[in-house]
């Protein structure tokens, strides 16, 4: 390759890609991600069974570290149930009932809010801190760290629910040149027929879902149950 795209380069030459290319990355890259996000875990998962058996100066949990099961419980079901219907939303979109997707879709973005307010109400509520024994330094670490990734999987899903309410019917509202890029100087789009992507997002979207939902079914039953 001799020349880089630049702000001179005629944007034909880059643009254009066929879409099956970045649906297939898409679908490699939410596997490699979900997969790289179980990894995250397993760290917590190491810890809490490490500092357990170790249970330094009977320290592993005190009595007061005792977060509210009914916070944590509501926060583990909402995300799951936000997982249920993205899968249940992809399902819908395959069977080209778009607007039962976009409905799933956007409560699915309410419960992820809803998740997401139930652990920062959790966290309000405890009268404990990190270093208030290894079962403590565990709880808010794991917490935290799904907190994270749930506000990334609402971003993400926000976007691509906006996409496919704006874009819903390709007669009513054509998909301008740039327009889906977020450039509207382009003369053309990044790739052909760009909303065609709406479904392998959905797809990707799914996968890591359903990751972050069984993370947090693990979470619930270590800090919670047992």
């Amino acid at each position: 390759m001799t020349e880089l795209a630049h702000h001179g380069t005629d944007y034909p030459v880059v643009e254009r890609e066929p879409p099956e290319i970045q649906a297939r990355n898409l679908r490699v890259g939410s596997w490699l991600w979900s997969s790289a996000t179980v990894f995250f875990f397993f760290a917590y998962l190491f810890a809490y069974f490490y500092l357990r058996a170790v249970n330094q100066n009977d320290l592993w949990k005190p009595k007061h570290v005792n977060p509210s099961f009914t916070l944590g419980t509501l926060t583990t079901a909402a995300l799951v149930a936000a997982a249920v219907l993205l899968r249940l939303g992809l399902a819908d979109h395959r069977a080209e009932r778009r607007p039962a997707w976009n409905v799933k879709g956007a409560v699915a973005l309410g419960l992820l809010v809803v998740s997401i307010a139930l652990q920062i109400a959790a966290w309000a509520t405890q009268d404990f801190g990190p270093t208030d024994g290894g079962y403590a330094s565990v709880y808010v670490g794991w917490t935290g760290l799904q907190l994270l990734f749930v506000v990334g999987l609402l971003f993400w899903l926000e976007t691509t629910l906006a996409t496919s309410i704006r874009y819903r019917t390709s007669a009513d509202r054509p998909v301008e040149p740039g327009h889906a890029s977020g450039d509207r100087d382009r003369t053309a789009d990044d790739i052909e027929d760009p909303v065609s992507l709406i479904r392998p997002q959905l797809d990707a979207l799914s996968v890591f879902g359903l990751t972050l939902a069984g993370s947090a079914a693990v979470a619930w039953l270590l800090l919670y149950v047992v």
